[in-house]
Order: structure tokens, then C-alpha cells, then sequence
């Protein structure tokens, strides 16, 4: 089996091809043989060792491809399907993978298997964001950073369908023109001028109700002052390094703010949850609600230039690895 491994953490020189034998699934367990792998940044994480794990080790956590063989006990499913997973432990950088039949979901008609690769870990982020950290409404202003990214750019067309003002902040003027696509309403740019107030005059004074924030340490504390009173601070990713320490009283002084930092796998602990999100997620790209851009593809070898090109903002919308 070929696949991409860490033996130290660093940059993306770290990350280097091996042949792996695998062995047959075990109880419970089907093989699947990957046709498209998402890239995440918490795939960065992972190999910078801001998310320390046990080395070495395989990267990756959403995939889609075929079952080629089921081991015992492995109900539900059949040699030849087409499915997609995002896992709760890291290995998808690879050719070949055994997981619990548990973890997997089908992927349906009308859903094409890098579409589905790209889905598992940044959809089903989108969708407990919008639908169950903060259910958004129609009518009411929010402000998602990295607006034509992976996540914010799920995050902003489904927000758009559900009917919310999206404001959405990008590095550049060419992903400015692309948010403005998918369905901001507004578009800043970050860095050109102090977010706040500008966020403050395109909301006559009153302020987001919730931003969705992934870049972590160099937008947090502008986020906030971004809110109006009672508003949530969805922090969800530190593209730009952890964000820093906050006193609550920080959040009182800008209007009793709310703050969380949810991780999906809490959102789909249970079976009846991921099935849940799957379907509603995978419904939204049949009708249209979404569309998922697949803005570059490499090669599973070339891996590391594909986190070069991540880390130094070149991509858009979803990035694929295949094998």
C-alpha cells in the first residue's frame, strides 16, 4: 500500500511516500480503496505538531472511495459501494484503509466521489456550525473569515440559502470576486483596513450576531469587538496559530458575549448523528444549496507541495489528494 507518512514534526519536507503492507479488515471493519482524499489544515496541524500525535504516523481524516473487501460481522454494506468517512483518528493519506463499518456513509447519486471527499470533514463542519452551534436565521447578519476557503465556502452559500447577511472576510482580491459568487453579501479584505468598523458600518451600528472564525490567533480578539451584544464567537480553527488567552470579562465589557470552540467529531459521537448530517449535507449539494468547488487536485505523492500551497493561502474553495 502506498501512502504518506510523518516521522518527525516540521514542515512539508516531513512528509515522505512509503509502501506499507495492510491486513485484511477485521471484525467489524471494511477495506476501502480511496479514489479522492480531502486536505484539511488540520492536516498542518497534525504535521507541525500543534495537534501532537504518535509517530510515525499517516495524516488525513476525510476520504471517499469503494469497499474491496468486508470482514466479519462488517454489516450494512457491500464489496462495490461507493462511500465516504471522515474519521476520528488520522490515516487517510494512503491507497488502501481498514475502518469501522460504523464510520462509513453511502455516498448517493448525484454526488461525485471528490465531491464527497471534500464533504465528510469540511460539510459536516459546515452544517453542525450553521444548523446546531448557531442556528442561523434568515435576516440576521454573520461574518465568516476565510470566506472562499474550504469550510467558508460551504459556510457561506448554505448560510446565503438559509437567508442570513454573510459577510465574508478573504486574503485577496481574486477570492474577494469568488465570495462574492458564492453569496456574500459583502466582502472584506483582510488587513486593508481595521475589521471592526467596517463590520460595525455595514451593520448600521450594531454588529454580527455570530462570526464564524478559523483563523484563530490574528483575528480573534477583532472578531469579538465584531459582535453585537449577546452575539457568539464560534471560534473553529487556527490557520493563523492558536488564539490567545481571554479573560471572561471580555466578554462582558463587548455586550455578554458567548464564546465556543466545537470540534465536529463531538457533533456526530453517535451513529444516528452522523447519518443525520450526512443526509442533510449530501441533500443540500443534490438540490443545489451547495456547490462544492474543487479548486486543485494533486497527486497523493505530491502531498507536500499541496500543504505548501495551503499554508501560503494559493488555494481555493476544497483541495483533493489522489492516489
Amino acid at each position: 500500500m502506498h501512502c504518506i507518512r510523518i516521522h518527525e514534526h516540521g514542515g512539508p519536507e516531513v512528509l515522505r511516500e512509503e509502501d506499507l503492507p495492510i491486513d485484511k479488515p477485521a471484525a467489524g471493519e471494511a477495506q476501502v480503496r480511496h479514489t479522492a482524499i480531502g486536505l484539511n489544515y488540520i492536516d498542518v496541524y497534525e504535521r507541525t505538531g500543534l495537534y501532537p500525535g504518535e509517530l510515525p504516523a499517516t495524516p488525513g481524516w476525510e476520504a471517499a472511495g469503494v469497499i474491496t473487501a468486508l470482514g466479519r460481522n462488517a454489516r450494512g454494506f457491500r464489496v462495490g459501494e461507493r462511500v465516504a468517512y471522515v474519521s476520528t483518528r488520522p490515516g487517510a493519506y494512503c491507497e488502501l484503509r481498514n475502518l469501522p463499518v460504523a464510520r462509513l456513509v453511502r455516498i448517493p447519486r448525484g454526488v461525485e466521489d471528490e465531491q464527497a471527499a471534500a464533504l465528510m470533514l469540511k460539510g459536516l463542519t459546515a452544517h453542525f456550525l450553521l444548523r446546531r452551534t448557531h442556528r442561523v436565521r434568515a435576516g440576521e447578519s454573520i461574518l465568516v473569515h476565510a470566506a472562499a476557503g474550504g469550510v467558508g465556502s460551504l459556510l457561506t452559500q448554505w448560510a446565503k440559502a438559509l437567508g442570513a447577511k454573510v459577510i465574508g472576510v478573504v486574503g485577496s482580491e481574486a477570492k474577494a470576486e469568488l465570495a462574492r459568487k458564492l453569496g456574500c453579501r459583502h466582502v472584506l479584505l483582510s488587513g486593508r483596513a481595521p475589521l471592526a468598523p467596517e463590520v460595525r458600518r455595514l451593520t448600521r451600528g450594531e454588529g454580527v450576531s455570530v462570526v464564524y472564525d478559523s483563523v484563530g490567533r490574528d483575528t480573534f480578539m477583532d472578531s469579538l469587538d465584531c459582535l453585537r451584544p449577546l452575539g457568539l464567537m464560534v471560534s473553529y480553527g487556527n490557520a493563523s496559530g492558536p488564539p490567545p488567552a481571554v479573560s471572561p470579562l471580555e466578554l462582558s465589557r463587548r455586550g455578554s458575549l458567548f464564546l465556543t470552540r466545537p470540534t465536529l467529531f463531538n457533533y456526530i459521537a453517535r451513529r444516528e448523528e452522523l447519518d443525520a448530517a450526512a443526509r442533510e449535507t449530501f441533500a443540500a449539494v443534490r438540490k443545489g444549496v451547495l456547490r462544492v468547488r474543487v479548486g486543485q487536485r494533486y497527486a497523493l505523492a505530491d502531498a507536500a507541495q499541496a500543504h505548501r500551497d495551503l499554508e501560503a493561502r494559493r488555494t481555493t474553495g476544497s483541495t483533493v489528494l489522489i492516489p
